[in-house]
C-alpha cells in the first residue's frame, strides 16, 4: 500500500492517537505533511512490518514552551521490535521530542533526512545505517543517541565515521 500526498495537503492530528500504522510489509507514506493541533504524547507513524518506507515527508509538532527535555514525548516515527528493512529517506522532522525512536530488534536505513529542534534520534538496541542526514537550526539536543544495549561495531562504530557521514552529527554514546 502507498499513501501519497498531493501538493499542499496536510494531515493534522487532533487527538492522541497514532494516525499511521504500517504493518503489512512494503507499505509507503510518500510526500505527506503531518502535524498536530496540540502536542500529543504519541508518534505520528508506527512501523511494524518488513520494508516499510517513509519518503519525502515533513513531520513536525506543535510549538512547546521551554527546554525540549520538558516537552511532551511526541515522535515522528517509532519502530516496533522486529520491524525490518525500514527506510526513512528525504524527510524533514522538527519541533518534536524525537524524530524517531528505534526499538530493539528493528533495522533499516535512515538517509538524507533533515532534523532540527528535537532531542535527536534514539537508537535502543536497533540496527540502523545512518547516512547523509543533516541538522538544522535550532540545533537538536543531540543528533543521534545510542542507548545501552545498542550493539558496538558497524554500523555505529567508529563513531567518527558515523559523525562524518551525517554532517558532523553530535552523538550521545550511552552504550
Amino acid at each position: 500500500m502507498t499513501i501519497k500526498g498531493e501538493d499542499g495537503a496536510v494531515v493534522i492530528l487532533q487527538s492522541p492517537v497514532v494516525p499511521f500504522l504500517l504493518s503489512g510489509g512494503d507499505d509507503t507514506i510518500d510526500g505527506l505533511t503531518i502535524t498536530s493541533d496540540a502536542p500529543y504524547p504519541v508518534e505520528f507513524i508506527q512501523l511494524a512490518g518488513d520494508g516499510e518506507r517513509i519518503l519525502n515527508c515533513t513531520v513536525y509538532g506543535s510549538a512547546q514552551a521551554g527546554d525540549s527535555s520538558t516537552w511532551v514525548v511526541n515522535r515522528g516515527f517509532v519502530t516496533q521490535p522486529g520491524a525490518s528493512n525500514v527506510l526513512a529517506k528525504a524527510n524533514i522532522f522538527y519541533s518534536l521530542r524525537q524524530p524517531a525512536y528505534l526499538n530493539p530488534g528493528s533495522n533499516g536505513f535512515i538517509v538524507e533526512n533533515v532534523v532540527f529542534n528535537t532531542r535527536g534520534y534514539v537508537v535502543d538496541g536497533a540496527n540502523f545505517l545512518f547516512s547523509g542526514n543533516s541538522w538544522g537550526i535550532p540545533q537538536n539536543a543531540v543528533d543521534i543517541a545510542l542507548l545501552s544495549g545498542t550493539q558496538s561495531g558497524a554500523p555505529y562504530d567508529p563513531l567518527s565515521a558515523l559523525e562524518a557521514s551525517n554532517s558532523s552529527a553530535t552523538i550521545s554514546d550511552q552504550r
